[in-house]
């Protein structure tokens, strides 16, 4: 049977996230070591998120939204809003600090924000590399076409379509419609769908060889192929990729192999070497 996690939900004021990735049951899904689902939320207008900046070491970042806006800012001068379709892929390495807040045009409007944020651990030779941010526009990203089934592809190699987002890891990462009566294989160890697999319902209804999957909730697959069979128009998620050797620790937003590198970090965000974001003087103490 596959293993089934349920999103731990969390009221941040105004809006609710699910923390998907880590639970007790399950640390990671290969290189994923956090993911949160963001809303729904409708906000009404001069209401927002304001999350202030804060640090990272040891991870990439990836934001993508299904509705609204969310205004990213980090220590390496970047200033971009992303709105659905598009990916912001922060890149933490030896560290960065950056804040998220909701843009000036949809505060001042109100408007209804959804997505999701996950974190993929960077390879240990990898992970103190110079920090870097890039943003891929929707028409960057490939697109798999099939009967009733359009996807996206994020990060990584999947149905022979490379995305423009570089990982030095096994990683797929997709946004898949399907419309009703559509059927989708996820296959292992072919077409991209290498080690640890997940799927994601973020709306609709699918079954997973006739399994009802519920909305929110991370399904990982067992080994060998699996059938998705849409019930009524559904979004999902794709997730996953190789496992990594060495065991990852979290604590607060630092993800590394080592303990005393976290601790570090630590250190370096309480006594304030951490760089700075521009423009943006606040920040969130440990």
């Amino acid at each position: 049977m596959p293993q089934i996690l349920t999103g731990l939900k969390k009221d941040l004021g105004g809006f609710s996230v699910a923390r998907i990735l880590p639970q007790p049951a399950r640390r990671s899904l290969g290189p994923f070591v956090f993911l949160d689902e963001m809303g729904p939320a409708d906000f009404a207008p001069g209401q927002g998120i304001d999350v202030r900046p804060h640090p990272h070491i040891g991870l990439a970042t990836i934001t993508w939204m299904f509705a609204g806006a969310i205004g990213h800012r980090d220590s390496l001068g970047t200033a971009i809003d992303i709105h659905p379709g598009a990916v912001n892929w922060m890149t933490a390495g030896r560290g960065i600090t950056h804040s998220e807040r909701t843009p000036a045009t949809e505060r001042a409007a109100g408007h209804r924000m959804h997505g999701l944020q996950a974190w993929v651990a960077l390879p240990v030779i990898h992970a103190e590399v110079e920090p870097a941010f890039d943003h891929v526009p929707p028409d960057a990203l490939p697109r798999y076409s099939a009967d009733g089934v359009e996807a996206v592809v994020i990060a990584g190699d999947l149905w022979g379509l490379a995305s423009p987002v570089k990982f030095p890891h096994p990683i797929h990462y997709a946004q898949v419609q399907m419309q009703a009566g559509a059927r989708l294989t996820v296959p292992a160890g072919r077409d991209g769908f290498a080690g640890e697999r997940g799927v994601l319902p973020i709306a609709g209804a699918v079954a997973l060889d006739g399994l009802a999957l519920e909305r929110g909730t991370l399904v990982v697959l067992d080994d060998g192929d699996a059938e998705l069979l849409a019930t009524e128009p559904t979004l999902l998620m794709l997730a996953g990729g190789a496992p990594y050797p060495e065991r990852r620790h979290l604590e607060w937003n630092f993800v590394s192999h080592d303990p005393a590198r976290i601790a570090q970090a630590v250190a370096d965000w309480r006594a304030g070497r951490f760089a700075i974001v521009p423009g943006d003087p606040e920040h969130i103490p440990y």
